[in-house]
């Protein structure tokens, strides 16, 4: 049994998604406690919760202690399977966070898996915007032999959520290393800025506009594209992902979303900010996909290596728990002003 202490390194939610994952994966049995032991309000959140019973329904898990507050529970996995399933978080819970637990078992199901999830949050606070994953998160698997494509039906947000999205993925027996050691020439810069129900505002034009101002020192012009969205008349909100693409296929990405009393023009400064931090560092990962990427780095057979600009505490987790739980190395160095993560 895979014995996993949650209150260890970051002490969040990462643990325990990567930790079930793994399991699902290896079709161990897993104790972990301690969940989420250094967050404000340590246990299990409504996000957490859904993305453990979906991580079960993949691989036909038992599961003791999955309820609401529960610092600790057994996941004990059979085999990993295909097919539709269903998710439901109930309230502005990320979406993408879910995804992010689930989709490694994916990678392993015997059959196509066809995951429908509804009542959460597309574009919500402390987690990626849902099309940072579609733009920069699910290229990168492509490149490792991971097919997956993401349909958004309606965009949610905080406080109520009522986001909806499904996602299709089709196994594949190997995933394929990386090396993104060399960042090359920018080639392209490109984004997607969404509002839902505040056209008559013009949010999506005035992030864009904003993010385009701040992005003109760089070698390519931004190709931002204005989304006025009426998929969710229940919740309003707006988001803006940005992205650019090296001439050595390296994908770095930056996001914010719109909130209560910050103004359009702040969420495209603040996304424009993040993407040219990664793009002046050139690092040829940006900073949330290096945790990301590592579990399916640790799956793979052979060397990858990458660059980012921070060790960030998820980045250190990530690292720390697959070599605890797989048979795997990472080794961390430091070039100049950037850390070079490379698996054996």
């Amino acid at each position: 049994m895979l014995e996993i202490d949650g209150s260890q390194k970051s002490g969040s939610g990462t643990i325990l998604r990567l930790a079930v994952a793994l399991a699902a994966i290896l079709a161990e049995p897993l104790h972990i406690y301690n969940i989420r032991q250094k967050r404000p309000r340590p246990g299990l959140k409504p996000q957490h919760l859904e993305a453990v019973l979906t991580a079960a329904k993949l691989c036909g898990a038992t599961v003791t202690g999955a309820e609401l507050g529960s610092k600790e529970l057994w996941f004990t996995p059979t085999g990993i399977v295909g097919g539709d399933v269903e998710a439901k978080i109930g309230t502005a819970g990320s979406i993408p966070m879910l995804l992010i637990t689930v989709l490694p078992i994916c990678v392993f199901a015997d059959d196509l898996v066809c995951i429908h999830i509804s009542n959460g949050g597309t574009d919500v606070s402390h987690s990626p915007t849902i099309n940072y994953l579609r733009h920069v998160f699910f290229p990168v698997l492509r490149r490792m032999g991971l097919e997956a494509t993401l349909t958004v039906h309606k965009y949610g947000y905080y406080p109520k959520g009522m986001g909806e999205v499904s996602v299709a993925v089709r196994s594949t027996p190997h995933l394929a290393p990386i090396d993104l050691e060399h960042l090359g020439k920018l080639e392209s810069l490109k984004g997607v800025s969404v509002c839902t129900f505040l056209a008559d505002r013009k949010v999506a034009e005035r992030q864009a506009t904003s993010a385009q101002h701040l992005l003109k020192t760089c070698e390519v012009e931004a190709d931002i594209q204005v989304v006025n969205d009426f998929s969710n008349p229940l919740q309003r909100g707006s988001s803006l992902t940005l992205w650019a693409q090296t001439s050595t296929n390296a994908l770095v990405g930056g996001d914010a979303i719109g909130e209560l009393r910050k103004t359009s023009e702040a969420v495209g400064r603040e996304a424009a900010e993040n993407l040219l931090q990664e793009i002046e560092a050139k690092a040829t990962v940006d900073v949330h996909l290096a945790d990301l990427l590592i579990p399916y780095l640790a799956l793979t057979e052979g060397r990858s290596v990458f660059l980012t600009r921070s060790l960030t505490a998820h980045l250190e987790t990530n690292i720390w728990l697959v070599q605890k739980i797989l048979d795997v190395t990472f080794r961390i160095s430091k070039v100049k002003h950037l850390y070079r993560v490379e698996k054996d």
